[in-house]
């Protein structure tokens, strides 16, 4: 029987593109075969049209959750896709050959449950290929050795006999080798319906993998039976615009290449007819990237790095350089021999940031084409590139614009953009703000990747609409909440998404949890978080004022359970500080907090021994910072906790609490230092070393400045020039003194720490 005509690739290769077509010139088939799943032709009308602009993918997903997906990039010069565009221009029909793609999610899926091993697979044929082929990998190798190869029948010869060999080396090993069975007999099976349809064998042509040629010539066809065992899992496809800096990170035969903008240059230059072209634009192009960059780059320089390219290349067996060799020449003529110094120009030219593109409305789930048309609504579609750029919103009317869309644009940005945050689509990311404009101002970092739109599918089981997926997922989050404070992070998403069902149905549920018993920290967290979503006002047209009654009773119980809370070691102490802190400042926030309830507990933390003394610390800091600790009564604290009769632990802990506020107005107390000098004189040797730990760990967060206050301090006490005591205290030690301190401490019991 007659075979068609198989020509041998590899995946994003130019030359392979370049070949391929004059192949197909000269023998005008009437069919074209390609390798992809065969479901999937469909989309072949959308990537042949002319709107689309490569690189481009296509992205099958399962329809039931968890989502996963397989990807099938393209870029202008990938084989496949000149051969669907070459049998566009010139009327031949052109199909996908390979097993659909519900059969490859389900395959993808079995292979992760059995957890396969690697069983010696092509890897290690790569492996021996970069240790003889005298280059710096087989990426290098392969480029030298076809991509500049400008023989008519010399890259198909070539691809087919390295596939040959590779399959040789590799055949039957490895976890992926029943799958390529598999696929083999599939494709096999393609093959001869065509034929059988009336298709010619020499008016067929074969666009594969390299290593799948020799396979599909042996192959037996799949039987009916065996195609209606094939596993199989629900699946949708979309068309997606990909980008070149994903292409390069999916490096590895029959995936991608690491240097997609390069090989770009190189199907340029094929299809200029000037082999060389490619070296010269890539030394142009690092040229121009370190001018644009205020570098120096000379005409000269460039004219150097293309002559040293060359004789690199001759050196290395070749006429035409490779990217290895203009890399080299790049580094050499351009760096100073600093790759540093050119690194980024090199990347710009190899890596690229070309973005595609695909006709509107073409071959999108619902929830994607909602995102481009909100995109376009909101004014955002400058910010799709893979650039980072700043999106500054003010959320506040501008009443200076006619139409009520326009007064609230930035507003409506922030709603979309915070959904697409809570649906974890990485479009953007917000950024911090000055205090004074946090109320009404955000700042976002937007760039548009491939990912972002992977996630995007991915949310497709949510809804058909970003609102509509982000609120079934604060859905989800609300039903799964652990905690009230996972609950108010839902009514905080819900504020700044501006959906007012999703606040009602949060809210109703923390309502129903406020009743159970909960832990200080978890109260203090969920009483911060409705504390932030009150500071907004009704700037997001949400009225906040239900809210109010909830953080009033979730106040009271803090307040209330706080001294038992401050009952813990210093582990948990760590948990309930940040919870202290989180209470002080809703307190501060919000007049309609009966301030005294606050107040009294902390008076109650404070003056107590049995609790965590750092704890105690902690909350006399607050009591003076407000105002309701007076100096009389802060000196009579100071005496009663660094007196000689409490443990050094307990005394050094105590100021290491006070400690972590307000530390100038401690600064200022000459008294307090004059304490503190007196409790530490009293202690004999071990005590003393029992608190210089509490107090190392106090002073570790103090300031250059601040510590030269505290020194001056006791200079004054100790009746010492304040400044040489500052000197000595703040100096480094010696390494004698490192040592006898080292062996000072050594035999010291640490275990209780």
């Amino acid at each position: 029987m007659k075979e068609p005509i198989y020509f041998g690739i590899r995946h994003l290769s130019p030359a392979g593109a370049y070949h391929l077509r004059r192949l197909l010139n000269e023998v005008k088939p009437k069919l074209v075969l390609v390798e992809g799943p065969s479901d999937l032709t469909g989309q072949m009308e959308h990537i042949a049209a002319p709107e689309t602009v490569p690189p481009i993918a296509i992205l099958a997903y399962t329809q039931a959750a968890p989502v996963r997906s397989i990807l099938y990039p393209f870029a202008e010069y990938s084989p496949e896709y000149q051969a669907i565009l070459w049998a566009r221009e010139n009327g031949a029909e052109c199909r996908f050959m390979d097993l659909p793609s519900d059969v490859f999610l389900a395959l993808g899926k079995a292979r992760q449950e059995a957890d396969e091993t690697d069983a010696g697979d092509r890897s290690d044929a790569w492996a021996a290929l970069d240790a003889h082929s005298g280059e710096d990998g087989h990426e290098t190798f392969w480029e030298r050795t076809m991509e500049h190869t400008a023989a008519p029948d010399a890259y198909r010869r070539g691809a087919g006999e390295f596939g040959k060999r590779l399959r040789a080396l590799t055949g039957g090993q490895g976890p992926d080798w029943s799958e390529t069975v598999v696929r083999e007999a599939y494709m096999r099976r393609t093959i001869e319906e065509a034929m059988q349809e009336g298709f010619a064998p020499e008016k067929m042509v074969v666009v594969t993998g390299a290593f799948h040629v020799e396979g599909l010539k042996t192959a037996v066809p799949m039987t009916d039976a065996e195609f209606k065992d094939l596993p199989r899992e629900s699946a949708s496809s979309t068309l997606m615009p990909y980008s070149y800096y994903r292409l390069s990170t999916r490096s590895g035969y029959g995936a991608g290449n690491k240097a997609p903008a390069y090989y770009s240059l190189i199907w340029e230059g094929l299809n200029a007819g000037d082999p060389t072209l490619h070296a010269r634009s890539y030394l142009s192009r690092v040229a121009r990237y370190l001018r644009e960059e205020g570098n120096p780059a000379s005409s000269a320089q460039v004219i150097e790095a293309a002559r040293l390219a060359g004789e690199l290349a001759h050196l290395r067996g070749s006429s035409v350089p490779a990217l290895r060799d203009l890399r080299d020449a790049a580094v050499t003529c351009l760096g100073g021999g600093s790759f540093a110094a050119v690194s980024r120009g090199v990347a710009d030219t190899e890596i690229g940031a070309a973005v595609g593109a695909i006709p509107e409305g073409v071959s999108r789930t619902s929830i994607q084409a909602d995102f481009y048309r909100q995109m376009k609504e909101l004014k955002l579609e400058k910010y799709r590139g893979l650039t980072a750029q700043e999106l500054p919103l003010d959320l506040r009317e501008n009443r200076t614009v006619k139409s009520q869309k326009a007064a609230f644009l930035d507003l409506e940005r922030s709603f979309f953009l915070h959904r697409l945050r809570v649906l974890e689509v990485s479009f953007g990311q917000k950024q911090a703000v000055s205090q004074d404009s946090a109320t009404w101002a955000e700042r976002w970092v937007c760039r548009w990747t491939p990912e972002a739109e992977i996630e995007l599918v991915e949310s497709a089981l949510k809804g058909d609409t970003v609102a509509q997926a982000a609120s079934f997922r604060m859905k989800e989050r609300v039903e799964g909440a652990s905690g009230m404070s996972d609950i108010a992070a839902v009514i905080e998403d819900a504020f700044t998404c501006g959906m007012a069902g999703a606040v009602g149905y949060a809210t109703a549920a923390l309502q129903a949890m406020t009743v159970d018993a909960a832990s200080l920290e978890d109260l203090a967290a969920t009483a911060m978080r409705l504390s932030e979503v009150l500071k907004y006002g009704n700037i997001r047209r949400l009225d906040p004022a239900p809210l109010e009654p909830i953080i009033r009773q979730i106040y009271l119980r803090c307040c209330l359970i706080l001294p038992g809370a401050c009952s813990c070691d210093d582990a948990g102490a760590k948990e309930v500080r940040a919870a202290v802190e989180r209470l002080n400042a809703v307190a501060l926030a919000h007049d309609f907090l009966e301030n005294r309830l606050w107040i009294d507990a902390l008076e109650q933390v404070a003056r107590r021994d049995d609790l965590n003394p750092r704890l105690s610390g902690l909350a006399a800091a607050i009591l003076l910072e407000r105002g309701a600790l007076g100096e009389q009564r802060l000196d009579l604290e100071v005496r009663r906790r660094l007196s000689r009769g409490v443990p050094a632990d307990l005394g050094a802990g105590w100021f290491e609490g006070l400690a972590q506020r307000n530390r100038y107005a401690l600064i200022a107390r000459l008294g307090l230092w004059r304490s503190l000098s007196d409790y530490l004189d009293g202690l004999d040797e071990n005590e003393f070393k029992r608190a210089l730990v509490f107090l190392r760990r106090a002073f570790a967060d103090f300031s250059a400045g601040e510590k030269d206050a505290v020194a001056e301090n006791l200079g004054e006490i100790w009746g010492l020039n304040g400044q040489a005591v500052s000197e000595a205290v703040n100096a480094a030690l010696s390494g004698a003194e490192s040592e006898a301190l080292a062996a000072d401490l050594g035999s010291f019991d640490f275990d209780d720490f």
